[in-house]
């Protein structure tokens, strides 16, 4: 339980459940900007589990002040979306019993994939998932944002491809496409997915759900599925959305939005996928896929021409 101070576990045992024992701890696998962690404890003499995110990332709390209640009011909205989210447990907005904000919610089934047995599958069951999560809307706060000032962006210096990363920055500094908007995820993509066998179980990590363009969450997956498995994974994922989704207009503006977005320089494989068994990436692998992906955004492009 070293993961835990004596006002965290004051707040689970005194505030959260009355009485409660801690029996263990756990970090779970794969979360890199805050600290997440599985809960056993008994209550009222019966066993339970639970999940207790700790924003103890003190550069991501100074540009996101508001993150727990964040997550609290997301899971609270996501309850109303036709698959299965975790259920908000508590909340320590400001961190004032824990020391940190904090938020405890339900520990759903099932595990994260990245590697399966069966692709088209595993691309399906991701597909119609976020095809759930977009038929519902409401009136939530929160609304999307890009992370980066793409009037400020620049062609990478290591892209062998230059010319149409400068054609396709062009085409994403032009005026916004309309779009078609939706509560989205904000972080879909494969770490996010529990599966129980061959059937997807829950999505979870709702700490940056808003209201937004729906082309945002395919687009940060298929970015994600292009630095995974390659292109031909990102395209059969769209493909598959396009199927299951209601009210959808494709714009390769969002791709390359959340390309642009997520991207690092020079690109480096994602440090959370190593928990979950993806140890055969290299940096030099990123480069070369994000090239790739891109190219094969330029060429939408020209075919809207």
């Amino acid at each position: 339980m070293d993961n835990v101070t004596s006002s965290i576990k004051k707040w689970i045992t005194q505030s959260v459940w009355k009485n409660a024992e801690i029996l263990n701890v756990r970090p779970l696998k794969g979360s890199t900007s805050s600290t997440v962690l599985f809960i056993r404890l008994i209550v009222e003499g019966k066993e339970k589990e639970a999940v207790l995110r700790i924003f103890d990332n003190e550069e991501w709390r100074k540009e996101e002040p508001d993150l727990a209640i964040h997550e609290a009011e997301s899971l609270r909205f996501a309850a109303n979306v036709a698959i299965r989210t975790p259920e908000l447990i508590s909340v320590d907005p400001e961190g004032e019993e824990c020391g940190f904000p904090a938020v405890v919610m339900t520990k759903l089934p099932g595990a994260v994939i990245l590697k399966p047995n069966d692709m088209t599958a595993w691309i399906e069951g991701m597909a119609e998932s976020l095809a759930f999560i977009h038929q519902y809307d409401g009136d939530f706060p929160w609304f999307y944002q890009a992370y980066t000032d793409v009037s400020l962006f620049t062609t990478p210096l290591w892209t062998k491809y230059s010319e149409y990363w400068e054609d396709s920055l062009h085409y994403l500094k032009k005026s916004r496409p309309s779009a078609n908007i939706s509560f989205i995820h904000r972080d879909f993509h494969p770490a996010n997915v529990l599966w129980t066998g061959d059937q997807v179980s829950g999505i979870v990590d709702w700490v940056n759900a808003c209201r937004g363009p729906k082309g945002v969450d395919v687009g940060h997956c298929r970015v994600n599925l292009a630095m995974l498995h390659g292109v031909e994974c990102a395209d059969l994922f769209l493909k598959k959305y396009q199927m299951k989704a209601v009210d959808f207009q494709y714009d390769p503006y969002w791709d390359i939005l959340s390309l642009v977005d997520i991207l690092t320089d020079p690109p480096n494989v994602y440090e959370g996928w190593k928990a979950f068994g993806i140890t055969h990436l290299t940096d030099q692998m990123m480069v070369e896929r994000l090239d790739e992906y891109l190219f094969s955004l330029w060429k939408k492009i020209q075919n809207l021409s």
